[in-house]
């Protein structure tokens, strides 16, 4: 069985940091071995989003690894489904998935298309392919776990260009009126979304703001800052009342300097012999910052 461990059972701080920090990284190699099978696709956002999953899949999540069906598991919703390859590389991280099935991504007869559907993958609990549902499946989820006395709890990872959907704002009004503290909405703000950046083809901000004049807790942090997400989510776990939100501002490619500034970025094309340097960008930065970190102890 894995489960998260109770609060006051955890590491200390620091090698809590560290161990999370390694995840992250192993979570990146996975997405980048997956997209090189197809040679293309949403690995700027994997990238982006590999701390936030490596934090919820390691110390944020109750669940058992070897039975993603438990019924007393806490719920994990990707809505945006294009971000499958993210999630597989957590459930591999996590071992739900076996590492060496995630050389099948996108293959014909794969579990791991690239689009998540839950008919398909253990561990993924919706097919999240348009956008827009997923905060009203974690709502009617949410609503029934506590109509059994469960004490399971519901979160939902949605990007900022899914904000431009009402129905993800119809959502956030049931989940405030239910008073379903229960459920927690993860936002990946990248700034991007298929049609250019996000402040262009419909501008959301003020975000935080906006969650808190629908009656939610929000909280928001660099998403990209273990240290930032270990001390929010900690922060989430204390809150009782009403529906939170973790608001995450993520750099696309994040942890691969050559993909960090690719301009063609929501959908992306990597070239074949740029796989192996976007690894060693990847190892070489990581091993950086375990340096860094080793000195300033």
């Amino acid at each position: 069985m894995t489960t998260t461990q109770a609060p006051e059972t955890r590491v200390s701080s620091t090698r809590r940091v560290h161990a999370l920090r390694d995840a992250a990284y192993r979570i990146r190699r996975h997405a980048l071995d997956m997209g090189e099978t197809q040679g293309q696709g949403y690995v700027g956002q994997a990238l982006g989003v590999a701390d936030v999953l490596a934090v919820v899949y390691k110390d944020v999540l109750n669940f058992r690894a070897d039975d993603p069906d438990w019924h007393q598991r806490d719920r994990f919703l990707l809505s945006i489904g294009h971000y499958a390859i993210a999630l597989y590389a957590a459930l591999a991280e996590a071992g739900v998935l076996d590492v060496a099935e995630l050389a099948t991504y996108g293959s014909d007869d794969s579990r791991l298309p690239m689009s998540g559907m839950a008919s398909y993958t253990p561990g993924m609990e919706i097919s999240g392919g348009s956008l827009g549902h997923g905060l009203g499946v974690a709502t009617g989820m949410a609503l029934g776990l506590r109509h059994q006395g469960s004490d399971a709890h519901v979160y939902n990872m949605l990007s900022d260009g899914e904000l431009d959907e009402g129905s993800t704002w119809e959502a956030a009004l049931a989940c405030a009126h239910h008073g379903l503290d229960n459920i927690t909405a993860i936002v990946d703000v990248n700034a991007l979304q298929a049609d250019g950046p996000t402040k262009g083809v419909l501008r959301t901000e003020p975000v935080t703001a906006k969650w808190e004049a629908f009656g939610w807790h929000a909280v928001r942090v660099d998403g990209n800052d273990i240290e930032s997400l270990v001390a929010a989510f900690d922060d989430l776990r204390r809150h009782r009342g009403s529906p939170a939100v973790l608001i995450c501002d993520t750099r696309i490619g994040c942890g691969v300097p050559m993909l960090e500034t690719r301009e063609k970025a929501h959908f992306m094309r990597v070239e074949d012999h740029e796989w192996r340097l976007a690894r060693n960008q990847l190892t070489e930065r990581h091993h950086t910052a375990v340096r860094k970190e080793g000195t300033a102890r």
